[in-house]
């Protein structure tokens, strides 16, 4: 059966084993329903209102950090998703974004009618469809998305070596970026992951089983220059980057931790923020919190634990940043 990528990719995307504690302590949490939800990436409004897709069980939960409130917001299968793994909320259209790959090869219970790799518009009120854009090619893998200020969006295909590019009102993605240092390694894992754009206007991006960060220098909406940001520290799977101040990101290692990252010329300084999480996936900023996704997809990608169950429920960690951690 054809994926939108090799079953093989797929499996070493995220099926790696980590030497982490489950559960961290003393910060607030939030249950995401599903026994196979998988939780995979998070997104936020200016309300502070959150939106999860779940790997597993496909759909998107909407959740009031507030009242610890949650729902199934976007039912499994709408507009025939699969797997969600990167959401965005894009308060300007009114629109959900969400990538969707068909993992039913590997178990994944979420029923839709999609046998590739495609990025979803739902509607941000009311949670019904509105688009589907498939991913050029036969093997893509959409994994995270970002938007600049005229409404374009991006997405990092882990299974090609390039960053895709929707313009508003256009019917298929461009390709934005090529270049050798995104690719998946020869030895096997995904290539590119997280993706962002910093205070500069320049977009950065992350290679989740090499450890790379990238700056993609941007000029009038057109990719220039192509830097290896190097670093005080080894990233270990980088996963999701969000924008946190000047110069500076939360970063979700998926060995367990949850990072500020600030950028100085061509080099990057790691202060660790939060750790001793199970295979984080994602992050979003509200105020002074960061909630994190803590995914647990070595249950479901590692063969090794495929008859074992998750530790349940499945759960997003509220972690308060100090001043210190957003300057």
């Amino acid at each position: 059966m054809k994926l939108g990528c090799s079953l093989e990719l797929v499996v070493l995307i995220f099926g790696l084993s980590f030497s982490v504690r489950a559960t961290p302590p003393r910060l607030d949490s939030i249950p995401i329903p599903g026994t196979k939800a998988f939780p995979e990436s998070i997104t936020s409004k200016s309300d502070g209102t959150l939106y999860v897709g779940r790997l597993g069980d496909g759909g998107i939960v909407r959740i009031n950090p507030r009242t610890h409130e949650n729902v199934i917001f976007v039912q499994p299968g709408t507009l025939g998703s699969r797997s969600i793994l990167g959401v965005f909320a894009d308060e300007a259209s009114n629109t959900l974004w969400a990538c969707s790959n068909n993992l039913s090869a590997l178990g994944a219970p979420a029923r839709g009618s999609d046998t590739g790799s495609a990025l979803k518009a739902f509607d941000l009120r009311t949670g019904i469809g509105k688009r589907s854009v498939s991913l050029p090619g036969t093997h893509a893998f959409c994994n995270d998305i970002a938007e600049d200020a005229k409404g374009s969006l991006y997405v990092t295909d882990s299974a090609n070596p390039t960053i895709l590019k929707l313009s508003p009102g256009a019917a298929t993605f461009e390709v934005f970026a090529r270049d050798s240092a995104f690719s998946p390694p020869k030895s096997g894992g995904a290539g590119l992951d997280g993706i962002a754009f910093g205070s500069d206007g320049n977009l950065y991006v992350t290679t989740y089983a090499a450890g790379g960060l990238f700056r993609v220098e941007v000029k009038a909406g057109r990719a220039g220059r192509i830097t290896t940001l190097s670093g005080d520290h080894q990233l270990r799977f980088p996963d999701a980057l969000r924008r946190l101040g000047d110069n500076s990101f939360l970063l979700v290692e998926g060995a367990g931790t949850l990072d500020r990252v600030v950028i100085k010329d061509s080099g990057f300084l790691v202060t660790p923020i939060s750790g001793n999480f199970s295979t984080p996936t994602s992050v979003a900023l509200i105020g002074m919190t960061a909630w994190v996704t803590e995914g647990n997809t070595t249950y479901f990608f590692d063969a090794s634990k495929k008859n074992l169950a998750p530790p349940l429920p499945f759960r997003i960690y509220g972690v308060p940043l100090r001043k210190e951690n957003t300057n």
